[in-house]
This record gives C-alpha cells, structure tokens and sequence, in this order.
C-alpha cells in the first residue's frame, strides 16, 4: 500500500514508470508539431498587433506600412528556419544552439546561448499565458482585473500536465493546436470569399476611429519614420519566437529523429507563415487599429471603452455575419497562447538536464522523475515564469518587449557556430557530392546569420530601454553558472586521487561517544552496536542541563550494572551542542591520529508532525559535527508504533529489522547482558536532550 503522502502525486501525475520505458514516450510528427511548435504558431496571433501598436505611434499615417512589415517578418522567419533545418541534422542530440556555440565557439559561447535561451524559455510562459488571458478577457469582459490570478492559475495547471510526461501533454494540445490552425486558416479564407467573391465590406470595430499620434510624434518622415519602421519590424519578430525549440528537442522524436525534426520544422514554416500573412491582411482589410494608450489616441470612443486585441476585432469583423465563428476564434486563441507555453516545458527542462549533465547547473535537474519528464526543471521553469508574470502585473504587451533579445541572441551564435562546423568538415571532405551539400547548407546558414544579426543590431537599437531587464538577467545567469562550474569542478579535483598520492593513513585508534539522555531502550541499542564495531575505547556522554536528571540516569546506570563508562559534560547555560562539540575537538585535539565516533539514538516516527515532537537536538548535532575533521557520525534509530504501522507489507525481512514481540539481549561493552523489553515505552524527551 502506498504512503498517504504518494496518493495525491498519483492522481496528479500517474502511476511513476520504468526507465525502459522511455521509447513510448517518443513522439510522432503529428504530435511533435503541437508540442513543440505551438509557441511558433501562436505568437502569430499577437505579433501583428505589436506591429499596429508600435506604427500607431506616428497615428494613421504609419498604419499602411503593416503589411510591407509583415512580408519582411515572413522572409526572416523562412530563412530562420531553413538554417535550423541544417541544425537538426547536424547535432540531434537535443542541444540545440547551446550545442552548436558550444562545440564551435568554445564554452563561453554555449553559456551566452544557454543564458539567452533560459530568459527566452521563461518568457514564452508568461507572454504565452499573460496574451492568452488577454484574448479570453477580450471576449469575455466580465473577467477584467482577474488577469494576474487567471495567469498564474494557468502556469500552475500546464505544470501539473508536463510532470505527467512529455507524450500525454502532446496528446491533449494536439487538439486545442489543430483547432487553431483550422481556425485561423479557416477565418482567412472566410475572410477573403466574403471580400472577392461577396464584395462585403468588413470593418473592424476600431476603423471608424480617429488614430491620433502621440504627443511628440505627429506626422514623422526621414529618418524618424526610418526609426519607427525598424521598431515595428522588430516587435513583428516576436513571430519568430520558439523556432528553435524543434532543435532542442530532437531526442523527443521518434526515429529517424533528424528527418522528422526537419519535416516538422518546415511544416510548421509554412503554416505560421501563412496565418501570420493572412491575419496582417485581414487587419488591413478591416481598418484594424491598435493604441498604446487608447484614452489619449483613439478618437470617438465610448466612455467605457475597453481596446480588444487585434485578432479579436478582425475575427469580429470577419464573423460578423456568424456569432458562433467569433467566439471559437476568441477560445481556440485563449488555448493556444496558454498551450505555447508547453513548448518551454518541453524545451527548458531538457536544456537544464544537458546543463547539469556539464556541470553547469545542480546535478537535479539532470534526473528524470516518476513519468520520465524532466520534473525539476519543469517546476522550476513554473516558479520563475510566476514571478515574471506578477512583477510586470500579467501584460503581456511589456512582457513581449523583454522578450526578443534572448530569442535572437540564440539565433546570431546558432548560425555562426554552423558557418564553422560547416566550414570545418569542408577542410576534410573530398567527395564532391558531399561537399556541395556542405557549402548548400554553409550558405543558408550565412544566409540565416546576415537575417539573425540584422534584426538583434534592430532590436537592440530601438528596444534597448526595455531589453535591458532581459540582459541582465542573461548576464546574472551566465556567472551563476560559471560559478556552479567551478564549485563542480573544485569538488571533483579535490575528490579525484592521483598517481602520485600517498595511501592514506589509517587512524591510530577509533575513540567512541554513545549520546544519551536517559537509560532507555534507545540508549541501549546505541550502546550495544558501538560495541559491535569493536572501537578502541567507548563511553557514554550525557549533557548535565538538569542536576537531578543527570544523578538518576548516574543512578540507574550503577543498578543496571552497566561497565561502560558515563562521562557527563557540564552545561551552566542549559546548551546541548556546544558542550558536546567541546568535548569532541578536546577529544580530537589530544589524539590528532585518533578517529572520533559520535553514535546518536534517534526515533524514527509514522507521521510528519511527530517529526517536530522528536530529533531535533540529534539533527543540530549532525549537522556541527559534519565539519569536524576526524570525526565519524554514526545515527541508530529506534523505530516507534508509529512507523511500525507506516511499513510497507514485505515478504521479505531486511537485514537488521527489529521483530516486534521478540525480546533480545545486548551485549554492552562491560560484557554484561542487558535486556531490551518487547514494547517500547514511550519515552519523556529526545535521546539526545
């Protein structure tokens, strides 16, 4: 029977599974295009409004560039990915970019990338979350000012889906994903029947708006125009974002991995591509228009006036004539911005477990859990992503602002870190056809850098008063980490024997200490198995807090004829630790060579409270006595009713257990026999009190 403890795990995220189990967990191409490109998908639905957010700026004069906008954006996209098609095959680990930049451009170079990829991984879950609450307030007006505890809310249940395992969390956003692909496409082409084919005229609930620039801007030309055009572009790139989680997780794939991590890649290419295109176009049909500040930029709006965002007005408009479409829009949307956010729990996680596996980050992260997910680097991301959401107050349009820095960063040394690996085979290369198929995928990924570094040198230019919170937080990550890898590797250094070492010395004596309080049962086990280790020399210590305990333990001791003998350490300010610590370093620094072994009686109890009641002086003194050089811990438990009633049914017997009902006898160091009643009586203090 499970611990009542286990049975809420189990509902919550299944039965656990055997390490041999991992290949069920693979995932074919048509659920792999959910799970790891739904991020890519959904950020079609807010990169056009950052585009019409950001050209609002400059009022209606600057709105009819959105579409030139949005053609760039699709060109960059369609380069980004073909250059990770080259990825795929090349390293299908599942590193990724840290893999690439680390392999090419040295360690530094894969922290730089990991650092990126880490911020950009925990922005995608509170963009993805914070965006998708935003479309579902959109519809529903009634749940304005709840956005914060919707968010968090919905972190916490994408957490609990990803601990269940990689393949059941694929399985339930394939739906949700499809759905929002036959959506949008499907509204697309709605749109453009009742346009061509109808000639209606869908306007969008803005168009009849008057789009003022904001104060300071007005009509702008030269180079300010300049300016604001290649800010936009850089807030429609938010399109590219989780591209490159395919290449992180080609080890989910089923095999041939390389060959469908591509396949889906480029599947994914051309379906974002064309909702991306579609939702521009559709935004320029109906007169969409977006504010920043809608109160000082929109002119003859209600006074109650709540600004929808920009696929919600356009699915309004197209819809118009179909109530029904709208509101599937407006929930598939919700959905799919909330499930982008599983391509981080996929994708995060298993960075983490390749950067523990180096040593980078702490080695639990690098050990899988019950369902074989990744389930330390999943809670992780979830926290992290929950602070991120309630410090910017769950806005995803600030959110979005922090959020292409690292996504680019990644790209600039993914693509460079192949010009060199490509650059590096070709040097030893002699089959012509091999080598032509090196400098094809050589120039798509040159082709991919010049696209990458265009748009960072953009971002970094027009975004710099916001991307600044985002390089921070790559810079503190990547010293961390530098950090955590000198620790691991002073340890291993420390710990590692070398050649020319001396055997080590063996101790001259061991020199035992039993800890006890009272003469009960506990205290006689510790005493007879010190005994049993056969020490040099062994006595017993008791700490004298209360003169009158101290004389009847002196007392029982003598009548239970007890030889070993017991020392009692003076304690005027009722201390337990410090007198006993005293005694040791005394102990040690008489005999350097000596071994000092400390044995310390401990009750092992049934339930968690009982654990408050029992062990805490036997725990401080453990934990002191770990930095004592020379000195030996040694923890003999005495097992209680309680935990008696806790144990699993065995058909076996561990070495060791302890029958209940079977009275035995110690020998203790005197010679003498002592015996150790059935029942355990339940004692007045700790062992060690």
């Amino acid at each position: 029977m499970p611990n009542l403890t286990d049975v809420p795990k189990r509902i919550l995220i299944g039965r656990a599974l055997r390490s041999d189990k991992l290949g069920e967990t693979l995932l074919p191409k048509r659920i792999a295009l959910p799970v790891f490109a739904s991020d890519a998908l959904s950020s079609v639905a807010y990169a056009p409004e950052e585009i019409l957010l950001t050209l609002s700026l400059a009022g209606v004069s600057a709105i009819h560039f959105s579409w030139q906008i949005g053609v760039v954006v699709a060109v960059v996209m369609l380069a980004v990915v073909a250059s990770y098609r080259q990825n795929v095959h090349a390293y299908p680990s599942g590193g990724g970019d840290y893999e690439v930049a680390t392999v090419n451009h040295g360690p530094n170079s894969g922290l730089v990338v990991a650092s990126a990829l880490m911020v950009d991984y925990v922005l995608t879950v509170a963009v993805s979350t914070t965006s998708g609450v935003a479309n579902v307030v959109s519809a529903v007006p009634a749940l304005h000012g709840h956005e914060m505890a919707l968010s968090i809310t919905l972190v916490v249940l994408l957490m609990g889906m990803n601990l269940r395992g990689v393949r059941e969390s694929g399985t339930a956003f394939a739906i949700p994903t499809y759905a929002f692909m036959a959506g949008v496409i499907g509204m697309v082409g709605y749109g453009l029947a009742r346009h061509l084919l109808l000639g209606d005229a869908m306007r969008a609930e803005s168009a009849g708006f008057h789009l003022e620039a904001t104060p300071g801007n007005g009509a702008l030309t030269g180079f300010a125009l300049v300016f604001l055009l290649l800010r936009a572009f850089s807030s429609g790139c938010a399109a590219l974002t989780g591209v490159e989680a395919i290449s992180n997780g080609v080890p989910a794939f089923r095999k041939p991995k390389s060959r469908n991590a591509a396949t889906t890649l480029l599947m994914m290419a051309c379906i974002a591509v064309t909702m991306f295109m579609g939702i521009i176009y559709l935004a320029h049909l109906t007169g969409t228009q977006m504010a920043e500040n809608p109160a000082q930029q929109l002119g003859g709006t209600p006074a109650d006036y709540h600004q929808k965002t920009a696929l919600a007005q356009i699915s309004a408009a197209v819809f118009s004539n179909f109530t029904p479409g709208f509101y599937f829009i407006a929930g598939v949307t919700g959905l799919i911005l909330v499930l982008a956010a599983n391509t981080a729990f996929n994708g995060f996680p298993v960075l983490g477990s390749i950067l523990a596996q180096d040593r980078y980050l702490p080695r639990q992260l690098h050990t899988r859990g019950d369902r074989l997910a990744f389930s330390n680097g999943i809670i992780l991301l979830a926290a992290v992503a929950v602070v991120f959401i309630a410090a910017f107050d769950a806005d995803p349009n600030r959110l979005i602002q922090l959020y292409i820095v690292g996504v680019f960063v990644s790209f600039n040394m993914s693509q460079s870190g192949m010009i060199r690996h490509w650059t590096r085979l070709l040097r030893t290369e002699t089959d012509p056809k091999e080598r032509r198929r090196m400098q094809r995928s050589r120039l798509i990924n040159g082709f991919g850098l010049v696209m990458t570094a265009a748009v960072l040198i953009v971002v970094l230019v027009t975004k710099i008063g916001h991307a600044w919170i985002a390089i921070a937080t790559m810079v503190t990550l990547f010293v961390m980490m530098k950090a955590i890898r000198r620790h691991y590797d002073r340890v291993a250094t420390e710990l590692t024997p070398a050649e020319d070492d001396e055997q080590p010395v063996l101790p001259t004596r061991i020199h035992a200490i039993v800890l006890v309080s009272k003469l009960h049962k506990p205290a006689l086990r510790a005493l007879a198995y010190a005994e049993l280790a056969r020490p040099h020399t062994l006595e017993a210590v008791t700490v004298n807090v209360d003169p009158a305990d101290t004389d009847e333990l002196r007392a029982q001791w003598a009548e239970q004829h007890i030889q070993v003998p017991l020392k009692a350490l003076d304690s005027p300010y009722r201390e337990i630790t410090a007198p006993v610590l005293d005694y040791v370093r005394t102990l040690r620094s008489s005999s350097p060579r000596d071994v000092v072994s400390v044995y310390i009686p401990e009750y092992v109890v049934g339930h968690w409270y009982e654990h408050l009641l029992h062990n805490q002086s036997a725990l401080r003194l453990k934990g002191r006595l770990l930095f004592k050089p020379g000195v030996m811990v040694t923890s003999v438990p005495w097992q209680l009713e309680s935990s008696e009633r806790r144990r699993t049914v065995r058909s076996y017997s561990a070495p060791g257990d302890v029958r209940r009902g079977e009275p035995r006898r110690r020998t203790v160091p005197s010679g003498a026999a002592v015996e150790i009643p059935a029942a355990p009586a339940s004692p007045d203090k700790d062992p060690v009190t």
